[in-house]
Order: C-alpha cells, then structure tokens, then sequence
C-alpha cells in the first residue's frame, strides 16, 4: 500500500506541525461507489491513519480532519473550544435557534438560562415526573405480559422518553393526543441526513410535520402563560416563558425553538439508548441477571450495576457518535498543522471502540464500569454527550430517566424479540433501523 498523501502544502505563516496524513483518494472513491455508511469510512480513516486523519468528503473538496484520539478530542472540544466553534447543526431545519445549534454569544445567554434546571435542586424537581413516567410504562409492560400483545419496543422507549420530557417541561402527562402529534419529530428526525441540501427544498420535504410540531409548541407555551404550572408543578417551559418577559432575545420563535430543542434532545437520544440496551440484553441475557443480582431493590448496588448497563449501551451506542467542528483559527492538534478554516469530525462512535482503549470494543461488558481500573482514565476515552463547555445539558436528566425505567423494568419479565433489524441507521443519533417487535413471556394470552 501507498503512503498516505499529505494534505496540501501550507505556508510558512500557517500553524507549526507536520501535515494531518490523507486517506488516498482510490479508497474514498471505492468507498463512495459502494455506497457506503459515513461511519464505514471514517472507520477506515482511522484504520489506515490513526487518531488525526483526513479525507475528502467529495472529489475536490477540502480535507475534513477525522478526531477520535482522546488528547487530541479533550484539545478540540475541552481545552478550546474557542478555536474549534459549531458553525451549524443538522437538526436546524427543526429546533431552529434553540440552544443545541445556537452559537457565540447567543448559546452563552441561551445555556445560562437553562443549566441550572438540570443540576442539583433542579433535577430533584423532576425526580418525581420521572418516577411517574416509569411507573406508567411498568403498567403497561404489565398488561402486555398478562395479555401477550405484541409492541414495537423501539416506540415503547419513545413513549417513555416523550412522556417524561413533556412532564419535566410542562408539568403534565403526555396525553395521546399530544403524543400522536409529536410522532412527527421522530420523522423529521429520520429523514435528517436524506434531505435535500437546497434549504428551500429540505423545508419543503417535511413542512408538513413541521407545521404539527410548530402548533403542539404553540398551544403548550399559550397553556403556559394562561394557565400557570402544570399539576405537578412549574417545568422548563415556564422557565422559557419567565424569560421571555424579563430578556428581549427571547421572542415568540426563540421560546418555540427551545421548546423544541428540549423535545428532541430530551427523548430521542434516550429512546434510542433504551432500544439499544434493550437488543443488547437480549444478547446477553447474563447481564441483565448479574445487575439484578448486585443488590436488593433500591440498594446503591443495584443503582450502580443497572447504570452500568447504561453506560455501555452508551459506549457502544453514544448519544452523539459524531460532533462537527470548524477551526476557527489555524492550531496545532497533536503535532499536526490544521489551517483556519478546516472542518472536523470528532467521532466518539469510533473512540468507544479503540482496542488501545477499550480492550475488546466490540464486546458487551458493562464490567468496565463497575470494576476499578477497567475503565480508561482520560476524560477524552469516554464522552457519550460530547465534553467540554458544550457537553449535553441533559446528561444527568437522561441517566436519571434511564436508569429509573430500567429499575422498574429488569424484576419483571424480560421482552422476547420477534425480530431484530438487520442494519443500524446513523443520522442524528446512532439507531437501529426499523421496528423490534417484541412480547412479554411466553406471548401467549393467559
């Protein structure tokens, strides 16, 4: 094989260091021809090149630079931030302004306003919404156990996840009207990667769905301002809404988008995980009797070993498996040269699953979090909701839910899967392609 090709030649005033090495471009046409997932060719990327890679995403194009070595992802998206920015996000064309594609001074203001609803005393006003929320999804897990019906367990997670974002924002129970409504974010959000890169035809596309969305919103932040907290209490929402009245920024359309933003980033990025855990379990079914086994019910053993299963589901399967970035100056990354103006891909899918890190990457041990020593130590190995100053709001919110689900879930009878789907779908999350349909028991009706 070739050496690799360097990237172009810089100028003297570009950064110091040695060019990033280049994917040869054969592979990256071969790649292209067979009509190939981008993780598939990252995955060569860092095969063939290691840790700091580049490639060109079309013929022609600039080199993008592909990070999963854990220095070089702490320097990117921990140490400056400030160099390497968020230019946009995919999702845009849905949460519009809201804090996840927001940047600069304007995701400061926005982040601000919201941190402190999911630390500390904030979360503890949302521990009782997500304890409801479970304990709705065990009652129905146990009539489908006493009936046989079959379910689709990918769009039971989601109604577990929706319900309890929408009582942590509203303050009420997801109701089935509101529920089948907002069926039309996990459509927009399928579609995401497909879409037409001509904005005007990509709104097109899913205007309709959109439209669904945007009135759900409106008539949640109209109940907020008319009506107050809901039964259980004020939620997000109302916090959107206070600031609207005290922060001109917060218009009509940013309130709406932030709302939105909590909708998707709030229950789709868990449902995912839980349909993820799920199909692992199934796999390894001495997994789930080993975290049952650590402790009684309610005991910190049995907390610790359930949110360990979480953990690596998430490592597998992270929430962000790929976060963009743009330098926005010329830097130095690992000895290498990167020129204003260059795209990344930091890719935590692939640095989960580097053998140097994780002995075994490949294999379903959630061992390696309970076990001292197993675990890497660098806060760069490990970053299933990305790391840095633009790390996920939620991460503590989503393994609080994750973890409460899965305790009322894992005593009682464990889901026997009719099927699996045969291919995995990476767009804005990493998510199995297709249905799980799935009964309790035998599937016979008692």
């Amino acid at each position: 094989m070739a050496d690799p090709a360097p990237l172009d030649a810089r100028e003297a005033s570009e950064p110091a260091g040695r060019p990033v090495p280049e994917l040869e471009p054969g592979l990256v046409e071969r790649w292209r021809a067979g009509g190939g997932e981008l993780a598939g060719l990252l995955g060569l990327v860092r095969e063939r090149l290691g840790g700091v890679g580049a490639f060109r995403p079309a013929p022609g194009a600039a080199p993008t630079v592909l990070v999963t070595d854990p220095d070089a992802v702490r320097h990117v998206l921990a140490l400056h931030p400030d160099r390497y920015v968020k230019r946009s996000h995919r999702a845009r064309i849905l949460v519009g302004d809201g804090v996840l594609s927001a940047a600069g001074d304007a995701w400061q203001r926005q982040r601000r306003v919201l941190q402190a609803q999911f630390t500390g005393r904030g979360m503890r006003r949302y521990e009782a919404r997500i304890t409801a929320a479970a304990r709705g999804t065990a009652a129905r897990w146990e009539a489908y156990a006493r009936t046989g019906e079959e379910f689709d367990l990918g769009g039971e997670t989601r109604r577990f996840a929706l319900d309890t974002i929408w009582r942590a924002l509203t303050g009420h129970p997801l109701d089935q009207d509101t529920e089948r409504e907002l069926d039309a974010v996990a459509r927009v959000v399928a579609v995401l990667p497909g879409l037409p890169a001509d904005g005007v035809a990509a709104r097109g596309a899913v205007a309709a769905d959109i439209a669904r969305i945007d009135a759900v919103a409106e008539r949640a932040v109209a109940a907020a301002r008319e009506a107050g907290a809901g039964p259980d209490g004020p939620g997000l929402l109302h916090v959107l809404v206070e600031a609207s009245g005290t922060r001109p920024a917060y218009t009509d359309r940013l309130v709406r988008d932030e709302l939105v933003t909590l909708l998707v980033a709030g229950h789709e990025t868990t449902a995912t995980t839980l349909t993820w855990l799920h199909l692992l379990l199934d796999r390894h079914p001495e997994a789930r009797a080993e975290a049952l086994a650590a402790g009684p019910a309610g005991s910190p053993e049995r907390r610790q070993a359930v949110r360990a299963l979480v953990h690596e589901t998430l490592r597998l399967y992270p929430s962000a498996w790929i976060l963009p970035r743009h330098a926005a100056e010329a830097d130095t990354l690992a000895g290498h040269a990167v020129p204003a103006g260059t795209d990344l891909l930091v890719c935590p899918y692939l640095t989960h699953r580097d053998p140097g890190l994780w002995p075994e990457p490949e294999r379903f041990d959630p061992t390696r979090f309970t076990t001292p020593g197993r675990r890497p130590g660098h806060p760069g190995a490990y970053l299933p909701f990305g790391l840095g100053p633009r790390a996920c709001l939620g991460l503590q919110f989503a393994l609080r839910e994750t973890t409460t689900l899965l305790e009322h879930l894992l005593p009682g009878p464990a889901p026997r899967l009719l099927s699996r789907p045969e291919r995995t779908a990476y767009g804005l999350t990493v998510r199995p392609d297709g249905p799980v349909p799935a009964v309790l028991g035998d599937g016979r009706a008692g």
